[in-house]
């Protein structure tokens, strides 16, 4: 079995992080002050899309985004936590599947954060925005991530909190689940698969009776 793992809203909380680095590249570029439910609302999302639904002129976007990965930068691993039960969902996943993080953050801060909460080290591949042209909804950030398995005969699973996560799994034609620990409410993951749970570890357990059902029956 494969399990590819969104970040943000699925094994941690960056939120506050998200929120102080939009707030402060709104600030260096006299930008008005936008609310926090508008800029949580589109979390999931690569930058340069989140600050063009804020408002930003294209001609601008790329500024706010360099401004942004800077700060965010200094100030990732001190507002970001770690979801409740995520490290032990990620630790029994690795006992009977091979992991991934497929995510819209940019790679190499989300290898960071992964490698500052201890966890790094139980993926095979960590695919972020830089890693692709076409970020999630589209198929390509999950095929990339596949391209470093060998996938006969395996099942293949993408856990993640948002809508994009769920459509990106449904493109690459790749089985998902939805978890309610992030940014999408249950009636929106409703529409894009129905496996659903409250958070990884439920979603783990899930996978894990799954494998042992099919080792079972193949036994």
């Amino acid at each position: 079995m494969i399990i590819l793992f969104d970040l943000d809203g699925t094994i941690i909380d960056s939120t506050d992080a998200i929120l102080e680095t939009f707030h402060h590249s709104f600030t260096v570029h006299n930008y008005p002050k936008q609310k926090d439910e508008d800029i949580k609302a589109l979390i999931g999302y690569p930058l340069d899309i989140m600050y063009e639904e804020l408002g930003v002129s294209k001609e601008e976007v790329w500024d706010y985004v360099i401004t942004y990965k800077e700060y965010y930068r200094e100030i990732s691993t001190l507002k970001t936590e770690l979801l409740k039960n995520a490290a032990e969902a990620v630790k029994i996943a690795s006992e009977f599947a091979t992991l991934g993080v497929v995510t819209t953050k940019t790679g190499a801060y989300s290898k960071v954060l992964m490698e500052h909460f201890g966890l790094m080290d139980y993926f095979e591949v960590l695919i972020g925005r830089e890693d692709v042209e076409n970020p999630k909804p589209h198929a390509e950030p999950i095929f990339k991530a596949l391209e470093k398995f060998d996938t006969l005969n395996r099942e293949i699973w993408m856990i993640g909190d948002t809508k994009l996560d769920l459509i990106s799994a449904k493109n690459a034609n790749v089985n998902s689940i939805g978890v309610l620990s992030g940014y999408d409410n249950l009636n929106t993951l409703k529409k894009f698969t129905n496996v659903i749970f409250n958070d990884v570890l439920e979603a783990t357990i899930y996978l894990s009776n799954r494998k042992k059902q099919h080792t079972s029956f193949s036994s």
